[in-house]
């Protein structure tokens, strides 16, 4: 059909390579033949950090520029052993359950060797081990550690250092290598129980917690005291202290850095980067090739802020993050017993004859919620006194407000017109959200946080969800009056059209960047073009779209990975990953983050609950909603095509994404409460007629 080659083809005329970023690496513009040092603290994070506490933390500060790291490696927390590891493969590396502090190094001569090593090489996440320490050999550079952890980050692939010592008391000379690291774990060993890091470790009260920062600040102190002066300075919290994820304090002390914000397009945040940045910006600095298999992008400095304000930006970004993701658990058990609940509400009502139209617009307001959710980062809630009261109640107002649009405008009239109101807003903002840096998916309930570290950028699981069950709906509410009027050809490419442009802004690298959903939305598209078309769909069929949607996604990635390193996404190092040989250990975690939300109680009932109601709406109407949804699909037939098309998106991104059920469940959410309210309306307007159940009873429609 000619909509499918034009779907081919404009999908593939997304993936033309984008120009390589301008932003500034940390050799771009200054000499990159120098000494760099990396200072690990795990456990720091911005709210230590203040003139009179932490002195030599500020100065430091003061000469760098600073940001947030992201530690996010396996787990919800990072453990410092996880954050050294990292730093030496220069992707996520992980050394398995239960991991603390890295082990004691073994010395030989003046340097030494980290035991278990090369055992970690022949694990998963551990394959890349020593990368970082072998590139800087094979660039004719030795390697000085000092404390554990530094001596994991800069073992060669046979687990050894060149020069070693086991704490800053240690006589050797810093400046006899050109690549020094530091470990100062002075803020994990008050959580230390018999020289290990409990899985829950005890709270410290604030006393002990200031008494650890003054003792890492006059460690932080002696190291720099002891660094020669043209050292160019890392210094990052490489690790989580406790049971509740942060972010952590990042600096770089570089030429021409001062004052400014760390950038990076691994996250595409102003002022956010992740540990795998840390090895490349290392070998930048020394003029060491960058090994394929790293997937860190050197450091980039932005526009800043006096330090003051720096530090309170990055402090909020902090309490923003951590008050999301506390949160999302909360919220989506409470977002999932108000679905239940109108599902049980509307069937009462529904089966006592009593107006339901109350009810319908009850579920518009639910299918209000998700894109409130994005919409309430346009409000100041972090600043709030209380950021989570602020945050829920702003959700709550907005979802209000839109529910109020939807069913005061002249459009109130038509039964179409609400659910095409709350629908068009969901696609407007995510599209919208999509074109301006995905700012408002960010540290968003349904979203996703640098905290948790998922997702830094584009468009994340749910978020398709909402874009394509909202596009598919919409365009098809939209081809419903032109397939009565008699161009179902325009109709047929309205939706085509509309939703290729949302299908390419959601796999278009550096915009939505999705891989799984570029694999759901062809289907979805697909089955939607064909019902408004008239024709059948079949299982042949469905399967060849869903083949095409990998083909497109798999090109998309293909040429992301033909650009330069510090241009790719995730995409582009998915494809190095899968050329190397790496990329199981991350599809065993996606494929266990997606079965994992099978078993979700906040998850299964709405998709429980929604699709049985929707089912037996269909299938008995007498005994459920009384002929509602018959109803709706029979004033507006393509609506049932926008549904179909929408939950066939919704099924295969359940099966191909890492969220798995939230998928579907969020689809179910938004659409099965715009179906119900459209078939509501619809009786409550047309005239009186008698509607019989297959078993021969007559029911009186609900108006």
């Amino acid at each position: 059909m000619r909509w499918v080659l034009l779907l081919m083809v404009a999908a593939f005329w997304a993936v033309v390579p984008q120009p390589a970023s301008a932003e500034a690496s940390a050799g771009d513009s200054a000499e990159t033949q120098g000494r760099v040092a990396l200072i690990g603290v795990p456990g720091l994070h911005w709210d230590d950090l203040s003139p009179e506490r932490t002195p030599n933390l500020w100065k430091l500060a003061g000469q760098s520029a600073v940001g947030s790291v992201s530690v996010k490696i396996v787990g919800t927390t990072t453990c410092p052993y996880d954050g050294w590891l990292t730093v030496s493969a220069g992707r996520r590396a992980a050394v398995g359950g239960g991991c603390g502090l890295p082990p004691e190094p073994l010395t030989q001569g003046e340097g030494a060797v980290v035991p278990g090593f090369t055992d970690l090489q022949r694990s998963g996440e551990g394959v890349h081990a020593g990368t970082l320490g072998e590139a800087l050999h094979q660039a004719g550079q030795c390697t000085s550690a000092v404390g554990k952890g530094a001596a994991v980050a800069l073992a060669d692939r046979a687990g050894k250092v060149d020069f070693y010592g086991p704490g800053l008391q240690w006589a050797g000379d810093l400046g006899r290598c050109r690549v020094t690291a530091i470990d100062i774990d002075a803020l994990i060993r008050p959580y230390l129980r018999d020289g290990k890091l409990p899985k829950e470790p005890e709270v410290l009260t604030a006393a002990e917690r200031q008494q650890a920062v003054k003792a890492a600040d006059d460690e932080v102190g002696v190291a720099l005291g002891r660094l020669p002066a043209d050292t160019r300075v890392i210094l990052a919290g490489l690790g989580d202290h406790g049971s509740v994820p942060h972010l952590r304090v990042a600096m770089w002390k570089a030429p021409q850095a001062q004052g400014a914000y760390l950038t990076t397009t691994s996250t595409r945040r102003p002022n956010i980067v992740i540990v795998p940045d840390l090895t490349p910006t290392i070998l930048t600095a020394v003029g060491a090739p960058i090994p394929p298999q790293v997937v860190g992008v050197a450091f980039g400095t932005g526009a800043g802020e006096p330090l003051a304000q720096a530090a309170e930006t990055l402090r909020r970004s902090d309490v923003t993050g951590v008050t999301v993701r506390g949160l999302t658990g909360h919220f989506f058990t409470g977002f999932a017993i108000l679905q239940v609940a109108f599902y049980a509400v509307t069937f009462l009502l529904l089966r006592k004859r009593r107006r339901a139209t109350a009810a319908a617009a009850l579920g518009l307001g639910l299918a209000s919620i998700p894109v409130s959710t994005y919409l309430v980062n346009l409000l100041p809630w972090a600043h709030a006194p209380v950021p989570g009261l602020a945050l829920v109640g702003g959700v709550v107002t907005i979802a209000t407000i839109i529910l109020l649009v939807s069913v005061s405008g002249p459009w109130r009239r038509h039964p179409l017109g609400p659910p095409a109101i709350v629908g068009g807003i969901t696609g407007a903002v995510l599209l919208g959200d999509l074109l301006t840096g995905t700012t408002l998916q960010f540290n968003s309930l349904m979203g996703y946080t640098a905290v948790v570290g998922g997702r830094y950028h584009g468009l994340a699981n749910i978020p398709f969800a909402l874009l394509a069950t909202a596009v598919l709906m919409v365009t098809a509410v939209a081809a419903d009056g032109l397939v009565r009027s008699g161009r179902k050809r325009v109709a047929v490419s309205l939706v085509v059209s509309l939703g290729v442009l949302a299908l390419l802004l959601a796999g278009w690298p550096g915009i939505g960047s999705d891989f799984g959903g570029v694999i759901a939305f062809v289907p979805g598209i697909a089955v939607t073009a064909l019902l408004v078309a008239g024709k059948r769909v079949s299982v042949i069929k469905l399967g060849l779209f869903c083949v095409l949607g990998g083909l497109v996604v798999s090109a998309i990635a293909v040429l992301d990975f033909m650009r330069p390193t510090a241009s790719q996404t995730h995409l582009g190092r998915f494809v190095g990953q899968v050329i190397d040989g790496t990329f199981w250990p991350l599809i065993g975690r996606k494929l266990g983050a997606m079965l994992n939300t099978l078993l979700s109680p906040n998850l299964m009932p709405i998709v429980i609950v929604g699709l049985a109601f929707l089912v037996f709406a269909i299938m008995r109407p007498g005994k459920v909603s009384v002929g509602a949804v018959p109803e709706a699909f029979t004033r507006a037939p393509m609506l049932r095509a926008g549904l179909i098309g929408a939950l066939v998106s919704a099924g295969v991104g359940m099966l191909v994404n890492d969220s798995g059920t939230a998928v579907l469940s969020m689809a179910i959410a938004l659409a099965v409460p715009l179906v119900l309210y459209a078939g509501v309306r619809s009786m409550a307007m047309a005239p009186t007629q008698v509607l019989e159940e297959p078993g021969g009873a007559e029911l009186t429609p609900v108006s």
